[in-house]
């Protein structure tokens, strides 16, 4: 019982951090848009350039971004610590993690970091949907587990599928919640895999609102087009439909951490970047 109460003060503290990032009261004009409360997500193994963590690291502190979501391959397992401790040189949050790899778990205890641990819903072929619901908590429940003694936040993400479906998210999540005592648990709602939810965003959007850890925004096209292979990644405020998104999002009353993303291998992770940050400060400007 002690454990558990050490574990849940640890997360609340971490909750509180993550949570300051900003609000929709923010001294900012421009609210969750503002640039202190955007987080850098797919920029490692997408960066055409290839940046090493210290070429990273300035290039984000270049850019004004403060906040980092960490992805990788196996060739960058090697480099973890240096990240961190290059992020931590540039003053940076290392906000989130993708997926999981055991060399973290010493660099976490050692540095006191807390980073969100990002990972796939899954999509289970169990036959009712009460079945589907336990057996996807089931397979995370190893890293729900990992990240409560890590005093991190665990984040089910949509990558399509069953398990990309918002209202399976928050099924999954409360199942987590009412079954294993995992508060800790929430969702990572990317722009990018929604395409197919957008013509009931404002829906969706109310439902996983209590569960929201982060939301990465992208540039979005017609769900067909994109179904046909074109434009699913594009840079924020050249997409037909993500500035009604965003002042849907802003609407709602999210305060929380919002990502963009580079996602793009054929282009230098900056340029990416920047064209995000141009792009949203042009919708913002224009009274998103």
């Amino acid at each position: 019982m002690i454990f558990r109460t050490s574990i849940a003060v640890i997360i609340a503290v971490t909750i509180c951090h993550q949570a300051a990032l900003v609000t929709a009261d923010d001294t900012s004009a421009s609210g969750i848009y503002a640039a202190d409360n955007l987080v850098a997500w797919c920029i490692v193994p997408f960066d055409a350039n290839k940046r090493g963590p210290a070429d990273r690291a300035e290039m984000l502190a270049r850019l004004g971004i403060k906040h980092v979501a960490y992805d990788w391959r196996a060739e960058h397992v090697a480099t973890f610590e240096e990240e961190i401790l290059q992020y931590k040189k540039h003053n940076l949050n290392y906000f989130a993690f993708w997926s999981w790899h055991d060399a973290m778990e010493p660099l976490i205890r050692k540095y006191g970091i807390r980073p969100q641990i990002w990972s796939t819903a899954h999509s289970p072929t169990a036959e009712t949907r009460q079945e589907r619901v336990k057996a996807a908590a089931t397979a995370v429940l190893p890293l729900v587990e990992k990240t409560r003694s890590l005093g991190c936040r665990f984040g089910l993400y949509n990558h399509g599928g069953w398990g990309g479906s918002p209202e399976n998210l928050v099924a999954v999540c409360q199942y987590l919640r009412e079954h294993h005592d995992a508060d800790h648990v929430g969702i990572v709602y990317n722009f990018h895999h929604g395409h197919e939810h957008m013509a009931d965003f404002s829906n969706h959007l109310q439902i996983m609102k209590p569960y929201l850890l982060c939301l990465n925004i992208n540039g979005m096209e017609d769900a067909a087009a994109v179904a046909a292979g074109s434009n699913k990644i594009l840079p924020v405020g050249s997409g037909k439909h993500e500035l009604s998104m965003l002042q849907t999002v802003k609407a709602s009353g999210y305060n929380g951490p919002i990502g963009i993303l580079d996602h793009r291998s054929n282009l230098d992770a900056e340029e990416s970047l920047r064209q995000n940050l141009d792009g949203l400060k042009k919708l913002v400007s224009g009274g998103l």
